[in-house]
């Protein structure tokens, strides 16, 4: 069941993208904010990446898009960020996500800081990290072009 809600929050965020141009993606539709679907891509790349391969696996690999220097660097660097590479770089930290995940039991836990987190528990935070944001993904698209719905 986690794995299943966790699949539909990440289509849905596929979904708010769909159909847009690079421009549109790039668009911070609610100022002063600087979300845009192109940072939560890019942002859900980097949790994905985060969560699954740094805390529960432990490896000790670099942030995504510059995090190291600025930690909001996945939304404010839209403007000169590559659309492609965004998304294949989500695309490829969910199937590096799905392997971990699928090879990893439930009670299985990773650290973070010195939190010890489950497995379990990354796969109810990542439906709530994707939950919210798709809520973000609705409003940003709704004022792009109109569209809403799931």
């Amino acid at each position: 069941m986690l794995n299943n809600w966790l699949e539909w929050h990440r289509a849905t965020l596929a979904v708010k993208c769909a159909g847009l141009s690079e421009e549109q993606l790039r668009l911070r539709p609610a100022p002063p904010s600087a979300l845009s679907l192109l940072g939560l891509v890019r942002h859900m790349a980097h949790v994905e990446r985060s969560w699954f391969r740094r805390v529960l696996r432990g490896e000790d690999i670099p942030k995504l898009w510059n995090k190291d220097k600025d930690n909001d660097a996945d939304f404010n660097e839209v403007d000169s960020a590559s659309v492609a590479e965004a998304f294949d770089t989500w695309r490829d930290e969910i199937e590096r996500a799905r392997a971990i995940s699928a090879a990893t039991p439930l009670d299985a836990a990773g650290d973070r800081n010195g939190q010890v987190c489950t497995h379990r528990w990354i796969l109810v935070h990542m439906i709530e990290e994707y939950a919210r944001h798709n809520g973000h993904a609705d409003l940003l698209r709704e004022r792009i072009d109109g569209v809403t719905g799931e």
